[in-house]
């Protein structure tokens, strides 16, 4: 539900301004879904003693630094429609737009064995080949037993276990005898 509405406003936000500007707007969001994570802020926010005018300056003094009107104006849209709480996913979804605009995407390789720059920045450059894009990859270290890539925006995701293809070789040495 709050992505359908988020989608509303980026809709907006891409009539009333040019790539540059949504990018900026996009950083705006971004520090503030960031604000969404402390409890803290949350209580403010969310506590029903605070009304919307405190909530207004309390919002509007964390993006004063960008200089925008049109961030403040969409904040004081926010505050008055009682939307605040859907500022992550209006930075989500901003975030998912500009990718699929300038083809730029990020993704994540997992695995349990330590991965080189070399061969993250091999995947990065032939995904990014296979799907026209530009993509960069950053390696977790995790318990996967084989390699695991998952690239979210572009719906990829690829993965070599390594007790898969085992269990496959196995399967075709059995039916070659």
């Amino acid at each position: 539900m709050e992505e359908l509405i988020a989608k509303r406003y980026l809709k907006a936000i891409k009539q009333s301004s040019n790539l540059e500007s949504i990018q900026s707007i996009a950083l705006v969001f971004s520090v503030l879904a960031e604000s969404f994570n402390d409890e803290k802020f949350n209580q403010i926010i969310n506590h029903p003693d605070i009304s919307k005018n405190q909530k207004s300056e309390i919002l509007l003094a964390a993006v004063k630094s960008s200089g925008s009107k049109n961030i403040e104006n969409l904040i004081k849209l926010l505050v008055e429609q009682n939307r605040i709480n859907i500022i992550p996913a209006i930075a989500e979804v901003i975030r998912k737009d500009i990718a699929l605009t300038s083809k730029s995407y990020s993704g994540i390789v997992y695995s349990d064995s330590n991965i080189d720059a070399k061969v993250l920045e091999d995947l990065s450059s032939g995904l990014g080949r296979k799907f026209d894009s530009k993509i960069s990859l950053k390696f977790v270290k995790n318990d996967f037993n084989g390699i695991k890539v998952d690239v979210e925006d572009l719906g990829v995701e690829i993965s070599f276990s390594k007790a898969r293809i085992n269990s496959q070789i196995i399967e075709h040495i059995v039916k070659a005898i």
